[in-house]
């Protein structure tokens, strides 16, 4: 059973037997830079130990943070939570510079699992979905489009996209669930 994914609402899905792609919750969303002990210093007040290296992923209850780059993290936290913790952080500015910006209203986060996913991701994806570890993530390309993949499973990924690639990006995955289950029919 298939249902459209044309407004990008939280809960709209597309099932097939292949793989099941949904809209996320909204959340908030913070992206951090920061270098040397300011690290150790944010990580503090955001409640979690800062990951040390690109690709790797902490976690603390429902504050999750991803290394994007040499000085670089993807923070999502409860909706709520996003101007208590950027507050928290400013605090620490004058000991601690850094860069701190709430990013939540620019992305939608895609919730893509099945048997088939990492096949379904590598439709769009020049990298290679099998060396991402459950537990970690990575940004890159999909058909054109940054994004940051979470591998929560060894069949479930998130795909954070930014608003303006969503729909595009939602149909591609949409067309090639069809694809993989018409495939394996």
């Amino acid at each position: 059973m298939s249902i459209e994914i044309s407004s990008l609402n939280p809960g709209a899905v597309i099932e097939t037997k292949a793989a099941q792609l949904s809209v996320a919750p909204t959340e908030g969303r913070l992206s951090l830079r920061a270098r040397g002990n300011t690290v150790a210093a944010l990580g503090a007040t955001l409640g979690l130990a800062l990951p040390d290296r690109i690709g790797r992923r902490a976690a603390v209850g429902e504050i999750e943070a991803i290394r994007l780059g040499p000085d670089e993290w993807t923070i999502h936290a409860p909706a709520g939570d996003a101007a208590r913790l950027t507050a928290a952080c400013a605090a620490l500015a004058a000991a601690h510079p850094h860069s701190l910006v709430d990013i939540s209203g620019r992305e939608v986060t895609l919730l893509v699992e099945g048997p088939k996913v990492a096949e379904l991701l590598t439709l769009g994806c020049p990298r290679d979905i099998a060396a991402i570890p459950p537990g970690e993530g990575r940004r890159t390309l999909f058909d054109g489009a940054t994004v940051v993949l979470w591998r929560d499973a060894a069949d479930r990924f998130r795909m954070d996209i930014w608003n303006s690639f969503a729909s595009h990006i939602a149909r591609l995955l949409e067309t090639g669930c069809k694809e993989l289950a018409a495939e394996t029919a």
